[in-house]
């Protein structure tokens, strides 16, 4: 596994542990945020790649540093680390969506300290800052949530944005700095090779497609950070917005 830097002052920083050598289970993307000696991970990943994901997570957070951790749904490739890292640090407190409490808890997390996200999310304060625990429900499940940071801009936006990359992968869709004609090629090679029939397959309401779309549009966001693939940083996120609102989903299968 890599480590990236996606946003960086001072005391507030956001990183990605991304990318597999070997495709044996599905591509993952583990995001930490740390405030002011804070840590917070962003679905930690599945059991399988848990030594991967320790090993460069420790290189830039010492483990005893997190405080927190988010589950936005309940996939085995979101959570079913969850008592691995609760052994290495029990003090971690576990924010999962309430519909799927009881069933995280099937990973062996029964003595984990979990707090219950509502349907309408809710915010928390890490290291003196404000996030926010953004609905998302039936992208692609049926309780799901992403994480907005709006001091950084950054919003973890889950399994929407994502794609099925081949192995060695970059961090980014395209980096703004080297925007030009081939950032645009990057982008649409990006959607088709990746993006398109994961979306296609795997969101299965156009309604919570459009509710979700109109939310996010609200917001000021630099970077959007999916749980597969890459990140889509500055114009490029309004560009995913647009594709995405265009997208028949559902249709994958038909």
């Amino acid at each position: 596994m890599k480590v990236a830097p996606v946003f960086e002052a001072s005391d507030h920083r956001w990183w990605i542990v991304y990318d597999q050598d070997e495709q044996r289970v599905i591509d993952s993307n583990v995001y930490v945020i740390e405030s002011r000696g804070e840590a917070m991970l962003l679905d930690p990943g599945g059991f399988e790649i848990f030594p991967q994901v320790f090993a460069a997570l420790s290189e830039i957070v010492a483990p005893s540093k997190i405080k927190a951790a988010f589950v936005s749904h309940q996939d085995p490739d979101i959570a079913s680390s969850l008592p691995l890292w609760n052994a290495c640090n029990p003090k971690i407190q576990w924010y999962v969506p309430k519909l799927w409490e009881g069933f995280i808890r099937h990973y062996g997390a029964l003595d984990a300290t979990l707090t219950d996200i509502p349907d309408e999310g809710m915010d928390i304060v890490l290291g003196g800052r404000r996030l926010d625990f953004v609905p998302a429900h039936y992208l692609h499940s049926s309780a799901n949530f992403h994480v907005y940071d709006p001091e950084a801009k950054v919003y973890f936006s889950g399994d929407v944005g994502a794609a099925l990359l081949p192995p060695g992968h970059g961090a980014w869709v395209e980096r703004r700095e080297d925007a030009t004609a081939a950032g645009d090629k990057a982008f649409a090679e990006h959607i088709e090779h990746g993006a398109k029939y994961f979306h296609q397959r795997w969101m299965p309401s156009e309604r919570a497609k459009k509710n979700w779309i109109g939310r996010v549009r609200k917001l000021s966001i630099d970077y959007l950070c999916p749980q597969h693939g890459a990140i889509y940083s500055q114009e490029h996120v309004q560009r995913f917005l647009d594709w995405f609102d265009a997208l028949p989903v559902g249709s994958a299968a038909e």
